[in-house]
């Protein structure tokens, strides 16, 4: 029922003495002190800067998509096995969602930013310099696993936003990974005609060490409660039990996979119907679709201020809901490219709607497990993620562009109904958690 976090926390006050209220206080004006503190520390700059370093680091999962030809005529790998090269870089991402993102609960945020920066470096440079397959492919490995300081730098923006202005800065730093996400495939693909594939990578390799140089000297020291003293076995054992325990978690987490399975089926699919009859377009001309879904990206950002005035369920409902509508114009994509344009842009607008709600709502859960919270929601998002891909390519080849749609449009109205079944009960309203 509406309210059921913050209910658990007033609660346990009211159940317990006057001490523990007194607790309860005292916790409340900690909060408020570290969030002046990081009110100080968190100017626009430095939020911009989160948005960047996610956007660079995300990009690295998607490069390969438009360059699986020509690394196979490269390094002589047949197409069953070239394929192999986006699922290893997946797998890397999603075990780094679950494996590494947690440690941002237990460790230095900045110093594990800057490290996984570094190592990704080097896991960038081993692909770029790859002379064999197996090398490649554990390169691209590693380089997913890595990425995911993604995750860790969308975690360290909430815990140093105010909570009142958590949800802005959440749906910044997010819009930068929507974008990241978008613009890889046209960036690695002018990059690959200007100076071949390993030049994608080696550019890659050179900014992220910039970036790491940066982030080492911008992000700011943040002085928050001690944390908590766990095993790395417990840290991962803690991550299942906050699911067991907190509904709204397993619900955002539901809404993740679904919006991402609809998101993955239109954008791993719909190079198929440009590059045939009638248009005929290049993989250059393809790629820069994802300008027209950055722009829904960007547009999405009011998601956050939203989200900031206590209307994370409306929010939700209404994204869900673009989202569906955004399938009856994608369904003329054959007949109309401007039809296509408005589809895409309410597609992203909506996907980044939904994805900053959700990440703003479980962060507010457990501030102090925000890593976790974050990582294991994001596992959801790549389940979803891979479940749209390989549909909707297999179900393009067996039944066309119409069939494709019509799984997005289900995947869309799945998420719609289940908003429609927990409204009043699976999510709790934002403001009781980020105003205190």
């Amino acid at each position: 029922m509406p309210g059921t976090s913050g209910a658990k926390a007033g609660g346990g006050a009211a159940a317990g003495s006057g001490t523990a209220a007194n607790g309860d206080a005292e916790a409340r004006r900690a909060e408020a002190g570290s969030g002046e503190g990081a009110a100080s520390a968190l100017s626009r700059g430095v939020v911009v800067l989160f948005a960047v370093a996610c956007g660079a680091a995300v990009a690295n999962v998607y490069f390969s998509q438009p360059l699986l030809v020509t690394i196979g005529h490269d390094l002589a790998i047949g197409p069953a096995l070239v394929g192999s090269v986006v699922t290893l870089t997946q797998a890397g991402y999603g075990l780094g969602l679950f494996l590494l993102v947690p440690l941002g609960d237990v460790a230095d945020r900045r110093r594990l930013i800057v490290a996984q920066l570094l190592l990704l470096v080097v896991a960038l440079a081993v692909v770029a310099t790859a002379p064999t397959a197996a090398v490649l492919l554990a390169g691209m490995a590693a380089v997913g696993l890595l990425a995911v300081v993604t995750q860790t730098l969308v975690a360290f923006a909430a815990s140093l936003a105010p909570p009142a202005r958590r949800g802005r800065v959440v749906g910044l730093v997010t819009s930068g990974v929507v974008v990241g996400i978008l613009l890889a495939r046209t960036a690695s693909g002018l990059l690959a005609d200007l100076a071949g594939w390993r030049s994608v990578y080696l550019a890659s390799a050179s900014l992220t060490a910039v970036l790491a140089l940066v982030l080492s000297r911008m992000l700011p020291r943040h002085r928050d409660a001690p944390r908590p003293t766990l095993r790395y076995g417990q840290l991962l054992g803690s991550t299942v039990t906050l699911f067991a325990r907190e509904r709204p978690l397993r619900i955002r987490a539901l809404f993740g996979l679904l919006i991402f399975a609809a998101f993955s089926t239109l954008w791993s699919s719909v190079a198929l119907p440009l590059s045939e009859a009638p248009y005929f377009l290049s993989h250059s001309a393809i790629g820069a679709l994802g300008l027209v879904g950055v722009a829904g990206a960007l547009a999405a950002n009011a998601a956050g201020r939203l989200n900031d005035r206590g209307l994370s369920q409306r929010t939700t409902g209404i994204a869900l809901a673009l989202l569906t509508a955004s399938w009856l114009p994608l369904a003329f994509t054959r007949s109309s490219l401007w039809a296509l344009a408005v589809g895409v842009i309410l597609l992203d607008l909506a996907v980044q709607a939904v994805h900053v709600t959700n990440q703003t709502l479980i962060y507010a859960l457990h501030p102090d497990a925000g890593s976790r919270l974050i990582g294991g929601y994001m596992v959801f998002y790549s389940i979803g993620s891979a479940t749209g891909a390989l549909a909707a390519t297999s179900l393009y080849t067996a039944a066309g562009w119409g069939a494709v749609c019509a799984l997005g449009a289900a995947f869309s109205l799945l998420g719609l109904a289940l908003w429609t079944f927990t409204r009043e009960r699976g999510t709790p309203p934002p403001a009781p958690r980020l105003t205190r």
